[in-house]
């Protein structure tokens, strides 16, 4: 009877052993002011990785036009699709990847800030500016134990005074400004078509057309087809008038969406090229279940 016992206190104990790694990893991811011992934040990576799982947006910009592309998705085949491109002002749009209620919230600020700072100024504002500002707005929240990350990024597309951008958010507050980007799952693929095609489309000054279709080109690889997940969700056709939208601000061009039936004809003229196939089951694919991102 006491070598039962001893026994089964030596499960227990071997039983607590193995759980103290996850135990110890749970101490410093339950706030977002903890420090873990290895210098991260852990619930800021965490808020990232919900970019990492959101649905594809690609962007990329040339001497006078900058278009972002975004894939948007739906819950079931019963559902429509949720917008992924957001106008912020008519010289500003922002493509999401994340939870779209966190990109809402962000957007409504967005657009109080352009709207006061025209009031103000009789100009609409500048988008470094604004940029600079929504880092800050990022960063407080890394820093407050009341808060939580936002767990989105945004892809931005503006035009003002200096010429077009495009700007990358993350949820630690950081910004980039780039020629090319893409973010969400399975943007791999769009990254490494912009990679090979960025320089070409800066250097031929490319129209508003051609941008348009390299957008394309970089969302279809983005696209998974064949995956259960996919069919599920009504998604397993590739890229669509449906589950595609486009934004695009330049010179003399008021920020304007392009989806449903006027997307149709680029997408017809990317069909002709064989380009609406989509990803495999086998990219790298990462979609959040519980929450619509």
């Amino acid at each position: 009877h006491v070598l039962n016992l001893y026994c089964v206190d030596l499960r227990s104990y071997h039983h607590c052993l193995l759980e103290l790694p996850a135990m110890f990893r749970n101490q410093y991811d339950t706030d977002v002011t903890v420090w873990s011992p290895e210098g991260r934040l852990l619930q800021v990576e965490y808020a990232m990785e919900s970019v990492k799982q959101g649905s594809a947006c690609v962007g990329i910009r040339s001497s006078t036009h900058a278009v972002i592309g975004a894939l948007k998705r739906s819950v079931s085949e019963l559902s429509a699709h949720q917008k992924k491109i957001l106008e912020i002002d008519t010289h500003m749009g922002i493509g999401i990847a994340g939870l779209t209620a966190d990109a809402r919230s962000l957007a409504k600020w967005m657009r109080s800030e352009c709207l006061n700072h025209k009031y103000v100024y009789g100009a609409a504002m500048p988008s470094g500016r604004l940029l600079a500002d929504l880092a800050d707005r990022h960063q407080r929240t890394t820093q407050t134990y009341v808060r939580r990350p936002y767990g989105v990024g945004l892809l931005v597309a503006s035009y003002d005074k200096t010429g077009p951008h495009l700007y990358q958010t993350c949820p630690s507050g950081n910004v980039y400004e780039y020629h090319a980007s893409a973010i969400g799952a399975r943007s791999q693929s769009g990254r490494t078509y912009l990679e090979k095609h960025y320089e070409a489309v800066a250097a031929d000054g490319a129209t508003v057309d051609d941008l348009v279709m390299h957008a394309l080109r970089a969302l279809a690889g983005c696209v998974s087809t064949d995956d259960k997940e996919a069919k599920a969700k009504g998604n397993a056709e590739g890229l669509t008038r449906d589950n595609g939208s486009v934004g695009i601000v330049g010179k003399d061009q008021k920020f304007r969406l392009i989806e449903g039936d006027e997307l149709q004809p680029y997408l017809d003229r990317l069909e002709l090229e064989g380009g609406l196939g989509g990803a495999g089951a086998g990219d790298d694919a990462g979609d959040d279940e519980q929450m619509e991102t």
